[in-house]
């Protein structure tokens, strides 16, 4: 059986930056959604920042990441789904990757969530990681809000959401 990515959504960044990047009225028609993000900070203090993920306006997860950052490597645990967005003191005009999958999202059961992800730098502070999250809402994900904490996504950081449907 073949799965069909549908493109729901697609936000990019304007000038002046934006706090978060919504996602909203999202259809319970699929089976799956997959979440990519090509991101920047205005973070000039370090080389990521921290990306945030709330599932219809609530952010009660559990996750676990592996990550590698050129110069070692680490693992972790956190109450919410934070993996990290490219910093504006990484290499210039550079974005970095991510890509969520959310298995079952119109269920009614806990969400899961898997993470991967990689900041592009041309220095030792590049940072990959790979993750899995479950969110404790049993309730179907209508609406996706990014943010990076006190920090902005820069112009040109795109969002797109997508629906996946095994046909």
């Amino acid at each position: 059986m073949a799965n069909t990515y549908t493109a729901i959504a697609t936000v990019t960044v304007g000038s002046g930056g934006a706090a978060t990047i919504d996602f909203t009225s999202i259809p319970n028609i699929y089976t799956d959604l997959c979440l990519k993000v090509s991101g920047r900070s205005n973070n000039s203090s370090d080389y990521y920042s921290t990306l945030t993920m709330t599932f219809n306006g609530t952010n009660t997860y559990t996750n676990r990441i592996l990550f590698g950052t050129g110069s070692g490597t680490g693992s972790g645990t956190d109450t919410s789904i934070k993996p990290f967005v490219q910093a504006s003191s990484a290499t210039a005009n550079t974005f970095g990757q991510n890509e969520f999958y959310i298995p079952n999202y119109a269920g009614s059961n806990a969400k899961s969530v898997s993470m991967d992800m990689v900041t592009e730098n041309n220095a030792t502070n590049a940072l990959a990681l790979l993750g899995a999250g479950l969110s404790s809402g049993t309730s179907a994900i209508s609406s996706i809000t990014l943010s990076v904490g006190s920090d902005l996504f820069v112009q040109y950081s795109t969002a797109t959401l997508y629906g996946i449907k095994n046909s």
